[in-house]
Parts: structure tokens; sequence; C-alpha cells
């Protein structure tokens, strides 16, 4: 399963029932999961981190919204921390198995998603940014909620993404992006005296000012200390130890000394292991040396793919071919995601940039999709021996079998069907990277155009063997019967298109 943790920000850190009642709504979402809580009340903050499947992660988020426009109302709103809305910041972070473009993908679906069903505005920011100018988040919440509400107005370049050009009357609006995994560190230096040298020391080490480039910070006062607050935003090419050593260089020169530091929120053990081993001078050091790590490779090393495949291969009726076709569906757009991220950013092919980004997030959207079809096409087929297991007497009952076998039929025809659709989709998308995508990856994208058709050929034969198993009592059942069986065959057709059309390209590529 494809995972992605969600971090959003909440503007209440004092209230442990209204706290509570947003973590509760993300936790009694299907496939989310909360793994910690942290409140400020100095910052009148609350950030939340919950880990959900790709499918699962825009309901959580959306539901914790509900409650925080509901239950938060920012014009008696006062913190120490910037912010633009009652739920402030909600980025996306790429896990096992997931991609920054299925990032990008939630964090557009979730912002279209806020703005209609919330009334809230949305701003794209980070990876999710339609514009340079909102990819860094402080200048996304200049302003904050007061400034904004009143710019947001009359002045163009602050209008939303998504929503009009009106901020939510308590609620403001939210910020939603995709973003490699951030660590929020803070640093204390003293009592509030020492405030002007955290203001300057975070001046000096946040990117924006000439300092450390993936260091976002700010100096305030918390609970009578002078703290600077910092967000490192790529911890792989700026270390947290790195980060120390600096503020506390730059706090000396001001006859400073930090007196303690904190983490907010959870942090990938690298972070902490890298800098553990800086402190004692380790040299050579990797993760593949702890032990706790050799146990989990051994225990759950390939589990997912394995456990399907052992699923398939036991003598149970699910998940068949059906589902097989789905997943080789999914794997064909995991292709081309591939070979469209081997292709952006390369100067070579600057003229098909934007679409090779799109097809990336087409193409997310479309293993989501397909993802999902592997349970449905399994439930379909539950769906059909339940109906053959009802009863054959009385003749009411017996009615009422024929009945819902059809539907059942009907329904398993119509699965496959969504996941064909979807396959064509692929397919096409395999062939449009085959053709102007990086060329090394030509191959990448060939096997991606035919896995495609073979998940549409399966999947066809899955909708013609159940239209094949419909009795010919219902006229109206066997009419749809057909059409389904007609759209199918379409459907195989336009795949083989899509295949040969990569298979020439990756000829032409090969000579």
């Amino acid at each position: 399963m494809s995972l992605v943790e969600c971090v959003p920000n909440f503007s209440e850190g004092r209230d442990p029932a209204v706290i509570a009642a947003i973590r509760d709504a993300i936790a009694a979402t299907p496939g989310a999961h909360v793994l910690d809580v942290s409140s400020d009340p100095s910052h009148h903050r609350t950030v939340i981190t919950f880990v959900a499947s790709l499918d699962a992660a825009v309901p959580a988020a959306l539901a914790a919204m509900t409650v925080a426009r509901d239950r938060i109302d920012l014009t008696k709103h006062q913190g120490e921390h910037p912010r633009i809305g009652a739920t402030d910041v909600v980025p996306f972070i790429p896990l096992d198995g997931a991609t920054m473009e299925d990032c990008v993908a939630l964090a557009r679906e979730l912002g279209a998603r806020a703005a209609k069903e919330l009334g809230i505005p949305v701003y794209l920011y980070e990876r999710a940014a339609t514009t340079p100018a909102r990819e860094n988040l402080a200048d996304v919440r200049r302003g904050e909620f007061e400034g904004l509400r009143d710019e947001v107005r009359t002045n163009a370049a602050r209008r939303p993404d998504f929503g009009p050009a009106e901020l939510h009357a308590t609620a403001g609006a939210t910020a939603v992006g995709a973003r490699p995994f951030l660590v929020a560190y803070n640093v204390y230096l003293g009592d509030a005296k020492n405030l002007p040298v955290a203001k300057e020391v975070a001046k000096a080490i946040r990117g924006s000012s000439g300092g450390l480039r993936y260091v976002k910070g700010l100096g305030m006062e918390v609970d009578g200390q002078a703290q600077v607050s910092m967000n490192l935003v790529d911890t792989e090419k700026t270390p947290l130890h790195r980060v120390f050593e600096i503020v506390k260089s730059e706090a000396a020169a001001h006859g400073v000394s930090p007196t303690w530091s904190e983490i907010v929120g959870l942090v990938p053990e690298r972070v902490l292991l890298e800098a553990g081993a800086r402190h004692v001078q380790l040299r050579g050091f990797s993760k593949s040396m702890l032990l706790e790590t050799k146990v989990r490779d051994a225990v759950s090393g390939g589990e997912s793919v394995d456990g399907f495949m052992s699923s398939v291969a036991s003598a149970q009726p699910t998940p068949g071919g059906g589902s097989v076709a789905a997943h080789a569906g999914a794997l064909s757009a995991a292709l081309v995601q591939m070979v469209s991220g081997l292709t952006v950013g390369k100067k070579k092919y600057a003229a098909a940039e934007e679409e090779m980004k799109q097809a990336a997030l087409d193409a997310s959207a479309l293993r989501r999709e397909l993802n999902t079809l592997v349970v449905r096409d399994a439930e379909s087929y539950e769906r059909v021996r339940a109906a053959y297991q009802m009863p054959k007497e009385p003749e009411t009952a017996l009615a009422a079998r024929q009945a819902a076998i059809r539907e059942a039929l009907l329904y398993a025809a119509e699965v496959p069907l969504e996941s064909a659709r979807a396959a064509v989709k692929v397919a096409a998308l395999s062939a449009a990277v085959a053709e102007r995508g990086n060329s090394n990856a030509v191959s990448d994208a060939c096997v991606g155009a035919l896995l495609a058709e073979a998940a549409c050929k399966g999947a066809v034969f899955n909708v013609r063997i159940n239209v094949a198993s419909l009795d010919d009592g219902d006229a109206a059942a066997t009419a749809r019967g057909a059409a389904l069986a007609a759209e199918a065959k379409r459907c195989v057709e336009e795949a083989g298109a899509h295949a040969r059309a990569a298979e020439a390209a990756t000829e032409r590529a090969i000579g």
C-alpha cells in the first residue's frame, strides 16, 4: 500500500476539546492513522501528524478542516506564529510507495474540495504551487489573516488557487502543498532579554536572508524565552547537526549560548542518527548497522508485493484475474510516473516539461484508481457468489434470486470495464512519454504501454464472461450487458493502438 504523511497545522493550541475533536475526525477516517499531536499555547497552534493511504489522505484532511472551520474563529485568535487560516497549512509528504506527483495530485484534490464543500479558499504552495511566487509558504502567508483578508479583494496576485477572492469570515484561508519531509526544530537562547539575538540568528540562518538554503527561521518569544524557530525543509542537504552548530556559532557572536532545543512533531530516525554519529565522531555509520533495521527488513521486507502474490496464488477465488488486471494497470501507471520524472528538469526536454508534469499527475491519479479497483473487483465476485447462494424456493424467492444474480453479474462486468477504461488512459500516457519523454527510458515507457494493453485485455475478458453469464429473461439487463461488451471491445482496440505507437517510438529510439 502506498502511504503519505500529512502534517496539518491548526490555529488552536489552548482548547483541549477543540484539539481532540480535530484529532478524532482524522482518526475516524478509515485508512488514516494519527501518529502525533503537538500543541503550543504560546504559538496558539497545534500540529497533527498522520499517515494515510492515497485514498484516505484527502478525506481525513477534509474531515479535520471541517472541524477547524466550525470551531476556530480567527477574528478572536492571538498567537506568536504567523497564520492565515483556522487550518493554516496542510502539506502532503510522500512515504512508502508514494511519489511527489501523488502528493501534488492530493493537494489539488483537497484544494478543490475544500473550496467547494467548506467555502475555504486554498493557496497551493511548495511543489504543488501553480506559480513560482507561491512556492515559499512565507510569501503565501504574508500579511497573515488580517492583511490577506483585505488584500485578496483588490490584488489579483493574492487571489487563491481555489475558491473566490474572499476569505472565509472566521476560518480564513488554507495553504495546501506537497513537499519533502520537514523537521520543525527550535533552539532556545535563554530568557526573553535575548529576543533581539534570536531574531538576528534567525535572519543569519534562514535561506531567504542569504543563510542556509533549506532553512526557514524566525526569532520569537515563547514562554518567557528567546526562541529561534526553524523549519528544516531538506535535512539531507542541510542536516540538523549543521543547523545547530551554525545557530550556536551565530549566537556566540552575540555572547549568548543555546540552553536547549526541541523537535516539534515527528522526525525521521535518520536525522537523529546522523546528529548522534556526528557528535560522537563515528565513521562509516549507516542505518543498516542498526539491529532494529535488520529485524524489520527480515520480518517485513517485500510484504506488500509478496502478500498480494500469495493471495493470488492461494486456492481462494479472489483476488483473481480482474484484480490482477487492475494491478497490472497500476504498475503501468507507475512506469509513466517514473519516465515523466526522468524527463522533468532536463534541458534537452524543456519543450515537453509541462506535458511530462501533467502526465505524472494523471498517472498518479490513475494508479490510485486502479489500486482501488484491485479491491473492488474481488468484492464484485463476492456479490455474484452471494447471489448464487440465495434460496431458490419458494417461487418469490427464486425471482428475487434471479434478479440479484443479474444485478451482481452486471456489476461484476462494470467494475472491470472501469479498469479497462483506466488502462486505456494509461496506455495513452505511456505512448506519449515514449514519444516525447526521456529517450534513455523509452523501453520503460514501452513496457508500461504493453502492460496497460494486457491490463485492458484481461479486464475485458472479465467483462465478457460476466455478460455471457446473463440469462435471457430480462431484456433490459441483456441490453445493458451488450452495451458493456461493445464498449469493452472499443477499449481493447484503443489500448492496442496506443501500445503499437509506444512500440514504434521505442523501435525508432533503438534504431
